[in-house]
């Protein structure tokens, strides 16, 4: 080989190294997982005899006309004494949620129910700057949180207080579940992914005594722990990993609950979805910045320290796939003037590192969540190809990270959609567009031609990766582009036969 094909081919192996690791982990937490499944969390005896104590349950909205009346109507059902629940209704919107937050909480005073619509003109801070604006006059010595979205069980608090009794809990968070899982691919996708966090990751995180988050919606916080740890800050994205990492830091300890399910909304836009995983990847990155440094300083032990850091800068790996996907397709030439078996281990690191432990991450995840098997390997090629689609927007956001570049929190508009089917191309909230797309089908086309050169020169075992990256890659960035201009016909369409009737 020339010196510039061993640099290349150099570079690209050091790349796939370092994606093998991060995909590595998720054996490490699939073990993890095995390791302690059968030891679940429970409540000390002294829970027994504690009287219930006073709560706060706060709901965070900006801009939710969709889903608000829904959400209080769900928490008002809450299994707890009237006298021991106060309900805040934190709301910094700026369209007529106002008056319908106003209209239900009004609706549920009057029933008896010790619930308070509280508006900010000035929105400072974003979710954390209300969250924190609401417990200076919240009265509960607990706080659960619930996101706009979310349709809270009714024994969401009988089953999350009993564990306070331990006077070292600082928050206990409960498993999402989705109530649009079976809407259209683009959902299944997201829930096979937001399984393996919560059912594989979170449960093998807290019951090895790692540090695990609070996920900024479906969980209960001590307000001492809030207190300790510095309260609720905006300086990231991703307030509640910021405070979750700072109350552990502080002694705190944190307790999962994977069996108690708080179902929620995913986004079905993919703009809406790529805003969202734009503002984790960029949070959790802002976060590592922040925290990184006093983690590894700290005396926590090993374990706790190197988990830290897997779990912070993991979306670093989307700026390294980005960069393998673009090299991958040139990878292709040496294979053609070298032959396989000299460049066999380029891939073999990146395909048991990464690709296998990906399948059997996502694969377990559903069969611990109740999944059949024919609906586990249904939508794996498109969890795979999706994940690899998210890397330029995953990719943007860890930059910008990595360069301090401020942002604004961008909210995940929520439309209200709950079964397959439901029309939602008339609701008014939108997810922004960007150039992005553009790139991303770009990207597409790259992988079209390079699947077009593998067929040519007999590649075989390289089309099966190639058609991952074109699939994601188009998926994506079409998705984005072609969503928006359907739905402004959608609406036109709807709108004209109403006129009509």
């Amino acid at each position: 080989m020339s010196a510039v094909e061993l640099i290349f081919l150099g570079a690209y192996f050091a790349i796939l190294v370092c994606l093998s690791f991060y995909g590595s982990h998720r054996y490490q937490m699939a073990w993890l997982y095995y390791r302690h499944k059968a030891t679940p969390p429970v409540p000390p005896p002294e829970a027994a005899t504690m009287p219930l104590p006073r709560v706060t349950i706060q709901l965070p909205l900006y801009n939710e006309r969709y889903v608000v009346q829904r959400l209080v109507e769900h928490v008002c059902r809450i299994d707890y004494p009237r006298d021991r629940l106060e309900i805040q209704v934190l709301d910094d919107s700026t369209d007529d949620t106002q008056a319908l937050a106003r209209q239900v909480v009004d609706r549920f005073h009057a029933q008896g129910f010790d619930i308070v619509h509280l508006h900010r003109s000035d929105r400072t801070g974003f979710k954390a700057g209300a969250l924190q604006a609401g417990m200076a006059v919240a009265r509960g010595e607990f706080i659960a949180v619930f996101d706009a979205d979310f349709l809270p069980p009714v024994d969401f608090l009988r089953r999350t207080v009993p564990f306070f009794a331990d006077t070292g809990i600082g928050m206990v968070q409960a498993r999402w579940d989705h109530i649009n899982r079976d809407y259209s691919l683009l959902t299944h996708a997201q829930s096979i992914l937001l399984d393996g966090h919560f059912m594989i990751e979170h449960t093998a995180r807290n019951r090895s005594g790692r540090f695990f988050n609070f996920n900024g919606t479906a969980g209960i916080w001590r307000r001492r722990a809030i207190l300790d740890a510095g309260g609720w800050e905006h300086d990231t994205l991703t307030e509640d990993l910021d405070l979750s990492y700072r109350a552990q830091l502080a002694g705190w300890r944190f307790v999962f609950l994977n069996d108690l399910l708080s179902p929620a909304e995913i986004p079905v836009e993919m703009n809406a979805f790529k805003t969202q995983q734009h503002r984790w990847a960029k949070g959790s990155i802002q976060v590592a910045l922040k925290l990184l440094p006093r983690i590894l300083r700290s005396d926590l032990p090993f374990a706790v320290r190197s988990e830290a850091f897997i779990h912070l800068t993991s979306n670093i790996a989307y700026v390294m796939m980005v960069i393998m996907a673009l090299m991958m397709p040139l990878t292709l030439h040496v294979r053609v003037d070298h032959g396989w078996t000299q460049t066999l281990l380029l891939d073999l690191p990146f395909f048991l590192g990464a690709t296998v432990s990906v399948c059997y991450f996502y694969m377990l995840s559903q069969r611990e969540t109740g999944q059949t098997w024919q609906y586990r390997m249904r939508y794996l090629p498109l969890v795979l190809a999706l994940g690899i689609g998210l890397a330029l927007n995953n990719a943007k956001a860890t930059l910008e990270a990595l360069l301090r570049r401020e942002s604004e929190f961008v909210r995940t508009p929520k439309l209200g959609v709950s079964k397959r089917g439901q029309s939602w191309a008339s609701t008014g909230y939108r997810a922004a567009r960007t150039l992005l797309p553009t790139f991303e089908v770009a990207m597409g086309l790259y992988y079209t031609h390079a699947i077009v050169y593998a067929l040519t020169e007999r590649l075989w075992l390289a089309v099966p990766f190639l058609c991952l990256f074109q699939v994601g890659f188009l998926y994506t960035g079409l998705m984005s582009l072609l969503q928006t201009p359907f739905l402004a016909r959608r609406r036109a369409t709807e709108t004209t036969a109403e006129g009509a009737a």
